[in-house]
């Protein structure tokens, strides 16, 4: 990390600038981020699954100076180089090409150790996550939003414990990112898997012995209905932190089954929130006593659990005053772990965090009376798959640019598996003829894959309010049945 930081140094990296990655999880993605912190640069992850236009944007927007990228993804910067207006340095991780500088060339330098004078409310990173208006929303995290969660909640690193972190959820997501500086500070080895694939996770954790381990509810589910399942050798799991996604109860509770043995905890929060701001601990996912104990535990394993110790929480209706105890509102959160804000965007910065500091989550929810969270759905349409978000107006801008379709909205619909799939509700042109596969085929060469509809529902009309606004909850109501 001090070669790399030295090496940054000298291309002209200082103190504020913006250092951006795009790779599957690595060992350089570790590296980058300690390293770019210590110059009190910016590290600015991006999503791998993003297309050029969505990657020119973030790259822009943030106004990276230089840009590392894996091997898969060198012909893609290749192909928009010319459009990254402030991008001076592209740094190769794994192998030599022409135009770009060699990763292994820079950490050659020597190590000498780089002093920086930061604060520790000064910016760390920039995470991009998906903006309500189509557009990527920059949130800017700073160093006491991971360091007061980590020194809060995770035991120091003892020489004399070994642990171990499979870590599967992407590093350009802050759960990820949570996760590998909770690994770290806590002396615990990582291991760390490039993308899930059930059967190498089990294999992963099979021969490296695995103590703890980061899940999302698709990855629950995908393992345990795998054929693989049962016959590989898990036993050395002992925690298991889920979240990122709303979890089905029948899934919690049949992965309390298959993994004795095995602490759940799970975590709730948001990019704005630096991830985890209320946990559900092992003790709740406990099913025993009277009936009438489980009946009253059954319900709590499908809450978000209580606020962490450095988290206010409470909920609140349209007008900012807070609602009593079973009453349905909005979500709100202050802390001094929470976002300072979006990336040059005062406006939705005042949008977000009122003048109080608490941040609106937009998340619809209810507290019972021995203070657990429960959520009901979102007060804004995202549509959250596996984990990742998924604007819908993103989506509709690419399918009100196809020559059949008149308009569009997109409304995301139950899944088993994935937590919620992306659907089209189209109105095509008049004397226009299209089919399913045609839109979402449309759909799939211009944007990254996870965010395409999974179906297409074709109507005369969309609902409208007086004021002419799509009213996503008709359509909801109407097409929102798996």
């Amino acid at each position: 990390m001090n070669s790399l930081a030295n090496a940054l140094s000298n291309l002209g990296v200082n103190k504020g600038d913006r250092v951006a990655m795009l790779q599957v999880n690595c060992n350089q993605c570790v590296e980058a981020y300690f390293a770019a912190a210590k110059l009190g640069a910016i590290y600015v992850p991006l999503n791998f699954r993003a297309k050029g236009d969505e990657l020119v944007y973030m790259v822009n927007s943030s106004e990276a100076n230089t840009l590392f990228v894996g091997e898969r993804y060198v012909d893609l910067v290749s192909s928009i180089s010319s459009a990254l207006t402030s991008v001076r340095y592209i740094i190769s991780i794994e192998s030599k090409h022409d135009g770009m500088l060699y990763y292994e060339d820079l950490i050659s330098l020597p190590a000498e150790e780089v002093v920086t004078e930061i604060g520790d409310e000064d910016t760390t990173m920039l995470v991009y996550t998906a903006g309500t208006t189509g557009l990527p929303k920059g949130v800017m995290l700073s160093h006491n939003s991971f360091a007061i969660y980590v020194l809060e909640n995770v035991t120091p690193a003892d020489p004399e414990l070994e642990e171990r972190n499979i870590i599967t959820v992407p590093l350009y997501h802050v759960a990820g990112i949570q996760a590998m500086m909770a690994a770290i500070y806590g002396g615990r080895t990582l291991v760390m898997e490039r993308q899930f694939e059930p059967r190498e996770w089990m294999e992963l954790v099979e021969v490296e012995k695995a103590n703890r381990a980061m899940m999302v509810p698709t990855m629950l589910k995908q393992l345990m209905g795998h054929p693989d399942f049962g016959k590989r050798d898990l036993s050395s799991l002992r925690v298991i932190t889920y979240g990122a996604a709303p979890m089905p109860l029948d899934i919690i509770k049949r992965a309390v089954d298959a993994f004795p043995g095995v602490s759940f905890i799970n975590a709730f929060g948001q990019t704005e929130t630096a991830s985890t701001i209320t946990t559900l601990g092992p003790e709740d996912h406990i099913i025993t006593g009277t009936e009438e104990e489980k009946r009253r535990k059954l319900k709590r394993l499908s809450s978000i659990g209580k606020p962490m110790s450095d988290v206010e929480m409470k909920i609140v209706d349209e007008t900012g005053h807070e609602l009593p105890v079973g009453q349905v509102g909005e979500i709100v959160a202050r802390g001094p772990r929470v976002m300072t804000g979006y990336w040059k965007d005062q406006e939705k910065t005042e949008k977000t965090i009122d003048k109080e500091g608490w941040v609106h989550t937009g998340d619809m929810g209810y507290v019972d009376e021995d203070g657990y969270f429960f959520l009901v759905g979102r007060a804004m349409d995202m549509i959250i798959r596996g984990g990742e978000n998924i604007s819908p107006e993103e989506v509709e801008a690419v399918l009100d640019s196809h020559p059949k379709i008149e308009e569009a909205a997109v409304i995301g619909v139950p899944d088993e598996e994935w937590g919620e799939q992306p659907r089209a509700v189209v109105v095509l042109k008049p004397g226009e003829i299209a089919t399913s596969e045609e839109i979402i085929e449309y759909c799939r060469a211009r944007m990254s894959s996870f965010k395409r509809p999974r179906s297409v529902v074709f109507v005369d009309e969309l609902p409208r309010n007086p004021m002419g606004k799509i009213l996503k909850r008709v359509l909801r109501e109407q097409y929102g049945k798996p």
